[in-house]
């Protein structure tokens, strides 16, 4: 049986009847956990291995495990990480301990989301960080300077990759001059081709990354009518075209204010909209099963190329985590980062 071409947030820490029933008939092709679904190591685990039983297919469950105020996973039945700014001042003090601290920070996650059942991290971010925008972005990103960015978010996603945790870098083609939220408002970027060019830079340096995530906002100098989200010329001519990215092109989630703005219609409609224009896999991220159900009937099933990306995405992550001493790991990290 075919998979449905979309990720869907979880937010319950127990699957029940009518969730089961969904995931069963739907088989979408991965799974997000919230804050919400994530109690005690134990649980997660229990609930992993019942939405995959569900789905009917061992989905990649995937989680937005950042560092800072992007942290899924809380204290005190989790660790805290920092946010990738600190990796970023590091690096100017010193960019081998720079790079060692970004690879082994994310090593250590890997290693704790590949423990309780979970294989897909939303991360590396690659925006780069610009003053005066929304800060949405602010710490979240490595660094204000764009060549920086790119060797830290290189260390990170190799260090998930040698715990067997799938990243996916974003937000495509970049976020960091956003004046709004795109969770709140739909951001319009002004700034010329040559601006968006520097900022796209990080991404064309890790263009062979195996998955990323679109940007909610509309470029004008690109497409001033829609969100590139939804924006064949932006995911055709430069997503896939200057950046030279060939992975999983997924969308970031489809709830957010910033499409509903943009675009008529429902969710189904948005997800439509976001795979005609190129998206691989959409995401839809509420938790709601209603709502579920409604951005299914826009999604369709993954074949073809788009297919090809996942499988190259699930190899990823379903590949067995490196021989790791954590323990050790986690003393070396306190003493790159303090």
């Amino acid at each position: 049986m075919s998979l449905l071409s979309c990720a869907l947030g979880v937010r319950q820490p127990q699957l029940d009847t009518d969730l089961g029933a969904f995931l069963r008939a739907a088989r979408p092709w991965g799974l997000i956990l919230f804050r919400e679904a994530c109690v005690t190591r134990e649980q997660v685990r229990a609930l992993c291995a019942a939405l995959r039983e569900a789905a009917g297919h061992d989905a990649i469950i995937w989680i937005d495990q950042e560092g800072g105020r992007v942290a899924r996973l809380k204290p005190p039945e989790w660790l805290v990480w920092p946010a990738c700014a600190k990796y970023g001042e590091v690096y100017a003090r010193d960019r081998a301990s720079g790079l060692e601290a970004a690879h082994l920070g994310h090593r250590l996650i890997a290693h704790e989301l590949k423990s309780i059942g979970v294989d897909g991290d939303y991360a590396p971010v690659l925006d780069v960080a610009i003053e005066g925008a929304d800060k949405i972005v602010g710490d979240r990103a490595f660094s204000k300077t764009p060549s920086d960015i790119a060797p830290l978010a290189r260390a990170a996603l190799e260090g998930l990759h040698a715990g067997g945790v799938a990243g996916c870098i974003k937000h495509m083609p970049g976020h960091g001059r956003a004046m709004a939220d795109s969770h709140l408002a739909l951001p319009r970027v002004s700034a010329s081709d040559d601006d968006l060019s520097r900022d796209m830079a990080p991404f064309v340096a890790l263009a062979d990354a195996e998955a990323a995530m679109t940007a909610h906002i509309v470029y004008e100098a690109w497409d001033a009518d829609r969100p590139a989200t939804c924006s064949a010329k932006v995911i055709e001519q430069i997503i896939r075209g200057r950046i030279g990215f060939e992975g999983l092109l997924m969308s970031d989630d489809l709830d957010m204010k910033a499409l509903q703005y943009a675009m008529n219609g429902g969710l189904a409609e948005r997800a439509d909209s976001a795979l005609k224009a190129g998206c691989d896999v959409v995401l839809q991220c509420s938790g709601v099963l209603a709502e579920m159900e409604e951005a299914a009937k826009g999604c369709r099933p993954l074949e073809g190329l788009s297919l090809v990306r996942a499988r190259a995405v699930e190899a990823f992550a379903k590949r067995p985590a490196g021989e790791f001493d954590a323990e050790a790991g986690w003393t070396r990290f306190k003493e790159l980062v303090g």
